[in-house]
């Protein structure tokens, strides 16, 4: 599903209009993505919960070229899925 297909399910559903749907779901990613820039996490109950874990850097080789190269430690955004979620998708 594209966030297209999305904010075309949520206005129908929701009753809105396509730019309210729109104005919602940009508004809800936004939060979500400034609450986990700050490393908290969001908790959806039933949905999941996105949080922010750090990877310590390292040195790999390339196999192709036999080259090493280092990472920098850096944050990612991970997503666990709620019971709920988990049984939806398991039918």
């Amino acid at each position: 599903m594209t966030k297209t297909e999305l904010l075309d399910q949520v206005a129908r559903k929701a009753h809105l209009t396509k730019k309210a749907a729109e104005e919602a779901i940009d508004v809800f990613l936004d939060e979500v993505g400034r609450v986990l820039s700050k490393g908290e996490k969001v908790v959806l109950s039933g949905f999941g919960t996105f949080r922010v874990i750090s990877m310590k850097g390292k040195t790999v080789k390339i196999p192709k070229t036999e080259k090493l190269v280092t990472i920098k430690t850096h944050r990612l955004p991970r997503f666990t899925p709620g019971k709920k979620l988990k049984r939806q998708v398991s039918r």
